[in-house]
């Protein structure tokens, strides 16, 4: 069928699904409307600003060291004089980031797997009100680059590869963070899609690649009222983004209308009257550009004060915007741990996703509930969240073996085997000479430590040496190379959630390298510093690995059902090499799965991953970082307590030489300092749909325990974009969540790059068995619009646009077309 679309208002229009609606539930707190300069929070400011001295306003506009620190990231002194008050600023991807116990929430990849803008806005709403319950006035997030390449460190602290999925949820969740009065920080301001070299490395993208693809999520942003906007490291076309004019002035300020103010990332200045000029408004966390270096260069001419005066009243606007210079905020809540508690756990079990379940695997019923073979080191130890800013410190975790125990009730037989060591045994007492007791180490403060002297292999072998310790990492050298360097002015800080810190607290850190028979020089020193210090140094080795392996072979030999939990542990600051498991998990789940075909193997990992395990498996359920509840969440998508209702925001490519940056340098880690988007428009799916490549799951992919069908699909015009109307019904015999999913064609009349189809809307649904609903789906102008380079804006596309209906990208049940007219 064909139906004919009219439209001749506006284009600039962010969102595309019918839930967004649900993101806009009124909030306990209203700050005040996104108003340009001038209007009613104007005189107030201006005011403030004719009485600061110099010396004042530019205190406002760098970070410095916090006398009363809560263990946050920043801090702005104010100005008591004038009662301006001072700024906390917290990170909080998946929480609040500062020393005391906080909710630790799901990744913000796992909460984009639910597809629901309403989720994301109580995900906010639990931030918001813990930043403010904590002390905090801002919060460093949400984070919004687009998952680019499966190696970015940080792909679990993002939310998709599509930019309308990413637009949606960033909008609702800014929504919910704000109403409850803490001020949000959109983030990288802009194509920080990389930890490697993501502090000098240039990114070369075109015009039409740079609106369509990776700043629709920001003007999203924008339009929903962020307070800020913190600037990336990375340069754009040459320039730093922290002192980048066309990001900054035109398309921040200009196109957008952003009234808000822009920080760097944290020590991403570079220079005092470049970036002022350009449009940057505070230097974080110092004031090396913007502290005495402004003073100075307003003081010589070099810099007018109005650039200095712009800057001070974009973020006093911010502070009156939310009622902070008059006393009009809302006095600090206190923390509500249980209902925290309850959104981790809400959006853990939304979040999950069933990738694989052959002959109805999951969920475990009947004998496979009662005898269950646990394996894996996250099966024993919670993996709560990642490292580096995202890591926050939770109420409490539960480990999933006791859950998954718990649940099966008396008179289940639940083993658990340990399968992959994290942590390392004892390097035998024979292996070293002198001899030296590696387990517990303990140095005096104020006392240094050192030992000299050879460790002896048997044979030769893949050792993984493993060093746990507290205080000061100790440097420990073999055969002269240093094991565990310390990475220049980061010091401890990019660490992984989990396997970083042993159970006992101490930090961890490993060095894997082939020996070869024969003695090996072993050099330690080790210092005590203020606080005295202990380490241990541990070994895994291949005959260590083939013992775990072996137990967990008989466990799963000997059970009826096995749960296999498997990890990958990702940080700030650094991206993977593979996207396959670290270690030797592979391994593990091939012989395991061998030994038990009813093997569910359950990914605590960042991002997409390779397997080549897979066909072995009876099951796999993609958890992420769950958060504090991620026990109980697996545990109930396991048991069938609940549907899975995750989908995939992010292909799954099939191994490393087959994804959209794969085999070409230039496009990552980048060639000479330079990385080029080369790829276009065609990020995550759209590649696979052009290069005509099939990835190992698709975007959008995520089964349930039930079916669906769809069926008698329409498209009709509307005043904002197409309307898609259809019916899903639910043909199995449980309730469960389906996502349905809206693409849309390229337009036959543009003569620009187009993908072959594009996500266009969708709607999460909950539908019990046997249930049929009839379900509208928006497709915004926005969606049916590309960026004309020479036009610099938006035009939409005109003439017969087909419409797909399904439940992933590559799970297409639906097929119609539409005219679209202007």
């Amino acid at each position: 069928m064909s139906h004919t679309f009219s439209r001749r208002s506006a284009l600039r229009l962010v969102g595309g699904a019918v839930a967004v609606a649900a993101a806009t539930t009124a909030p306990a707190f209203v700050p005040g409307a996104h108003a340009a300069p001038g209007t009613a929070a104007g005189p107030r400011v201006e005011a403030l600003i004719r009485r600061l001295t110099l010396d004042e306003k530019i205190s406002l506009l760098h970070g410095a060291a916090d006398p009363d620190s809560l263990g946050q990231a920043g801090f702005v002194p104010g100005v008591p004089r004038l009662g301006i008050p001072s700024l906390r600023l917290a990170d909080g991807p998946a929480g609040v980031r500062v020393t005391r116990h906080a909710t630790a929430l799901p990744a913000p990849v796992l909460l984009a797997s639910a597809f629901d803008p309403g989720l994301a806005h109580r995900y906010g709403r639990v931030i918001g009100h813990e930043g403010r319950a904590l002390g905090q006035d801002i919060l460093l997030s949400p984070m919004v680059n687009l998952i680019r390449t499966p190696y970015a460190g940080r792909n679990f602290e993002t939310f998709s590869e599509d930019p309308l999925l990413a637009a949606d949820l960033v909008a609702a969740e800014i929504r919910g963070i704000q109403g409850e009065g803490l001020i949000a920080t959109v983030k990288h301001f802009a194509l920080n899609n990389q930890e490697k070299d993501r502090q000098s490395v240039d990114v070369v993208v075109d015009e039409q690649t740079l609106h369509e693809v990776e700043l629709r999520g920001f003007e999203a942003a924008v339009d929903a009222g962020t307070g800020a906007v913190m600037g990336a490291y990375n340069k754009v076309d040459g320039i730093y983004a922290c002192e980048n004019r066309a990001l900054l002035t035109g398309v921040l300020r200009d196109q957008w209308g952003f009234d808000g103010w822009v920080m760097t990332d944290w020590f991403a200045a570079h220079s005092t009257v470049a970036a002022i000029t350009a449009g940057l408004d505070m230097e974080m966390p110092d004031g090396t550009y913007f502290g005495a270096a402004l003073r100075s260069a307003v003081r010589n001419g070099t810099v007018s004060e109005a650039y200095v005066d712009r800057a001070v009243r974009r973020i006093l606007r911010v502070m009156d915007r939310f009622g902070l210079l008059d006393g009009s905020a809302p006095a600090r809540p206190a923390r509500d741990a249980k209902a925290g508690a309850a959104v981790a756990l809400e959006v853990a079990k939304a979040g999950a996703t069933l990738l694989r379940n052959e002959h109805h695997a999951l969920p475990l019923t009947g004998a496979a509930a009662r005898d269950i073979a646990v394996v894996g080191p996250t099966g024993m130890l919670p993996f709560v969240s990642g490292g580096g800013s995202a890591h926050v410190v939770p109420d409490h975790a539960d480990s999933p073996l006791d859950a998954i125990r718990a649940r099966a009730g008396r008179g289940a037989r639940v083993t658990y085997s340990l399968g992959e060591d994290l942590f390392g045994k004892a390097v035998p007492a024979s292996a070293l000479s002198p001899a030296l007791t590696t387990e517990a180490q303990q140095v005096p403060a104020g006392q240094a430590w050192s030992y000299d002297g050879t460790l002896t292999v048997a044979e030769p072998d893949e050792w993984t040496l493993v060093i746990h310790y507290s205080g000061e990492r100790p440097k420990v050298l073999l055969d002269g190379q240093d094991l565990f360097p310390v990475a220049p002015g980061y010091g401890e800080y990019f660490s992984g959630g989990l396997v970083s810190a042993a159970p006992d607290g101490l930090a961890v850190r490993r060095a894997t390298l082939n020996l070869s028979k024969g003695a090996h020089t072993l050099k330690i020193t080790a210092n005590g510093g203020s606080a005295g210090q202990v380490f241990r140094l541990r070994r895994s080795t291949g005959a260590t690995r083939a013992q775990d392996v072996a137990e967990a072979v008989r466990a799963a030999r000997a059970a009826h059902s096995v749960v296999l939990f498997a990890y990958e542990d990702a940080t700030e600051g650094l991206d993977r090499t593979t996207i396959a498991l670290p270690g030797h998990q592979e391994h593990l789940i091939e012989a395991v799965s061998a030994a038990n075909p009813r093997t569910t193997v359950v990914l605590n990992t960042s991002s997409s991953t390779s397997m080549p395990w897979l066909r072995r498996t009876a099951a796999v359920l993609q958890m992420y970082y769950p958060g504090q509840q991620g026990a109980a969440a697996t545990t109930a998508v396991l048991f069938g307590d609940c549907d899975p209702g995750g989908r995939l925001t992010q292909s799954f490519a099939v191994d490393d030489d087959h994804h959209p940056v794969a085999g070409d340098p230039r496009r990552y880690p980048g060639v000479d300092g330079t990385e080029e988007y080369s790829e276009g428009i065609h990020a995550g799916y759209r590649w696979y749909d052009a290069e005509g490549v099939r990835p190992l799951f698709p975007f959008g992919h995520g089964l349930s325990y039930t079916s669906f069908a769809y069926d008698d699909v329409r498209v009709r015009q509307d005043r904002r974009g197409l309307r898609v109307e259809f019916t899903v019904r639910n043909t199995g015999r449980r309730d469960g969540v389906e996502v349905a999913q809206v693409y849309v064609g390229p337009s036959p009349r543009l003569e620009l790059d187009q993908a072959v189809r594009v996500l266009g809307g969708y709607q999460r649904l909950v539908l019990r068995a046997g249930e049929r609903r009839r379900v509208t789906v928006r497709v915004s102008a926005r969606t049916l619009s590309s960026w004309d380079t020479k036009k610099h804006g938006w035009v939409l596309g005109t003439g017969r646009r087909t419409v797909w209906v399904g439940a992933s990208s590559r799970d297409l049940r639906l097929r119609t077309s539409a005219e679209v007219r202007a």
